[in-house]
């Protein structure tokens, strides 16, 4: 029987062969949690990278600045999965060819990708990875599909190994400890995030490392999750922000109900308060908040909480 996506990502992190690369020292930046109790919150959401993920470059990207990231995790790729027999040999490395078609598609769907006015469209990677190997198996590519899965499953194993392979990840501190503090308290626990169809076994991994994981459905509120990949469009969609109410509605939650973590305050807290959910500026990565003074203070885009660590939540909310 073929792998899970998750079975899979545990059986590379016990493979000596593979070295992957590690996020940076986490840098917390100056600023001055701002802690005062906040009642009513039946409901937390996070986002995931930078918030309860530390992520090299502080957000999850599709193609790299330095291109040397880019050669490593692609020259990676192509000898995990046996790629090259079936490329084509034009001059240059391997790594050259794929990083030139990897980015042709890349381009080709951020110009179709097709939203309503005002919406920004997510880009699913998966997919992007899917029609690169559709491309191999012209020239007589194959792979295992009992221990991959079919074309769908390769596919998003395929873009789990070579992101793992382009940024570090690791746990916030306190990140599986606070969401089970949370959920012990009885609130509901849903992410709300620009995500990736791996990104939650990331998040899986990522915790685990930090203790023992309770079931699923012990940690998180699953019908309240609302990802950027599963609904084809990315914050700061105002849809977006509409589908999370609607589900938290279906649940007896109202938005001023709902307490929405993330750490950049244009393009997500902002718009949150838009809609009427209280919002916390996590600023305990230097790499992933984006808030500057004027946003903080600002009566239009203040949050309205500030704390530097997870385990803060547990203060505010108690």
């Amino acid at each position: 029987m073929a792998q899970t996506l998750q079975e899979y990502a545990e059986w590379l992190a016990s493979r000596d062969d593979l070295i992957w690369p590690v996020a940076p020292k986490l840098v917390v930046p100056k600023a001055t949690p701002f802690l005062k109790p906040l009642p009513g919150i039946k409901a937390v959401t996070f986002s995931v990278y930078g918030t309860l993920l530390h992520i090299a470059d502080g957000c999850l990207l599709f193609d790299h600045e330095q291109q040397l990231r880019m050669q490593i995790a692609l020259d990676k790729t192509i000898k995990e999965f046996n790629m090259w027999n079936s490329m084509s040999r034009k001059p240059g490395a391997p790594w050259e060819y794929m990083l030139s078609q990897y980015r042709s598609l890349l381009a080709d769907m951020q110009i179709s990708s097709k939203t309503a006015k005002g919406e920004k469209p997510e880009i699913n990677v998966v997919e992007l990875w899917k029609q690169l190997i559709t491309r191999l198996q012209k020239n007589e590519y194959t792979f295992d599909e009992s221990f991959y899965g079919n074309l769908d499953d390769f596919s998003l194993k395929v873009a789990y190994f070579f992101h793992a392979s382009l940024q570090g990840i690791q746990p916030m501190p306190e990140a599986l400890a606070t969401l089970g503090e949370l959920s012990k308290r009885g609130k509901k626990i849903a992410l709300f995030a620009d995500a990736q169809p791996f990104t939650l076994v990331q998040l899986l991994r990522g915790l685990s490392a930090q203790g023992k994981l309770p079931p699923l459905s012990e940690l998180f509120t699953q019908e309240c999750f609302c990802l950027s990949c599963r609904e084809e469009v990315r914050k700061p969609s105002a849809s977006l922000y509409e589908r999370l109410l609607d589900r938290f509605e279906q649940s007896g939650v109202a938005p001023d109900e709902i307490l929405h973590v993330g750490t950049r305050i244009e393009d997500d807290l902002a718009v949150a308060r838009h809609f009427g959910l209280k919002t916390a500026l996590f600023a305990g990565d230097s790499l992933s908040v984006h808030a500057s003074k004027a946003q903080v203070r600002s009566s239009e885009t203040k949050p309205d909480r500030l704390i530097t660590s997870l385990g803060q939540l547990a203060e505010i909310l108690d």
